[in-house]
């Protein structure tokens, strides 16, 4: 599985590819405004909150998953056609790209994350430009489930026969803060496995081997069951992208801190 590709690949090859601009943060979900001010030529603007996730209802997380309908219709006003390739980025080591990658994954897409996003773009030397961008209307046909996802009742009983790794930060995990949350702490057997780890210093994912390294500390070994989940399924998606870098399938807990947290029935853990 071919998971990113270089600024430079990109840029050889850009007329190859639809690109994405996915910029979005916790507590700044609104990446429009810094979309318009600088982009990558041609590239699309992608609403994360409005396309990457569907409405929340009771018993959801904070960021359910699109259902197929609206989700085609989205792709569709991206200007993607069917078998076209894709190339997805954001400002943030692709914290919040990594949810398009796995999304338009499952749907069947040929996607790609754009490693060390829109600043190594940037520091290649090439350019962006201002403005938005509207394509014509694509054609593509999603299909649906094409990665393995889990749900709260099996997280509960995952870590007994594999791994579960918690995304978050080590002070979400240990619950000595929670920002949005109704509750703070993990789901019981949970690994800790912050998602910045995931990353050098330059935003770019750790090589490979390093990657798998990381991962076997944590306890994934070859043939291990590995799942994760974040606060709401945004960037547990990155550290599902970094675990493919790596070779290891892992399956996502789209619900997240934000679904368990949310049912009281659902015992916690604090501490490390």
């Amino acid at each position: 599985m071919t998971v990113t590709i270089s600024a430079t690949e990109l840029h050889e090859r850009f007329s190859g590819f639809r690109v994405l601009d996915v910029r979005w943060a916790l507590g700044a979900p609104d990446g429009r405004p810094a979309y318009l001010a600088g982009h990558l030529p041609g590239a699309v603007h992608v609403d994360l909150e409005a396309h990457l996730a569907a409405p929340r209802a009771a018993g959801d997380g904070r960021h359910p998953l699109p259902g197929p309908g609206a989700l085609q219709e989205a792709l569709r006003g991206w200007g993607i056609t069917g078998g076209e390739p894709v190339v997805v980025y954001d400002d943030s080591g692709n914290l919040a790209a990594a949810r398009a990658w796995w999304v338009l994954r499952d749907a069947g897409v040929d996607v790609r994350l754009l490693d060390g996003g829109l600043g190594a773009w940037v520091a290649a030397g090439f350019p962006v430009e201002g403005g938005d961008v509207v394509p014509a209307p694509g054609d593509v046909v999603v299909s649906e489930n094409r990665l393995a996802r889990i749900g709260a009742d099996e997280a509960a009983t995952w870590p007994a026969r594999g791994v579960l790794l918690d995304a978050r930060a080590g002070e979400r995990y240990r619950g000595e803060v929670e920002p949005v949350d109704p509750r703070a702490g993990h789901v019981p057997g949970a690994v800790s496995a912050p998602t910045g780890e995931n990353l050098a210093a330059d935003g770019t994912f750790l090589p490979a081997e390093e990657l798998a390294r990381r991962f076997a500390g944590l306890g994934v070994a070859p043939g291990t069951p590995v799942a994760v989940y974040c606060g709401s399924g945004i960037t547990a998606a990155h550290t599902v992208a970094a675990l493919a870098i790596a070779g290891i399938d892992a399956a996502l807990y789209p619900g997240s801190w934000s679904q368990w947290s949310s049912d009281p029935d659902r015992p916690i853990e604090v501490g490390p």
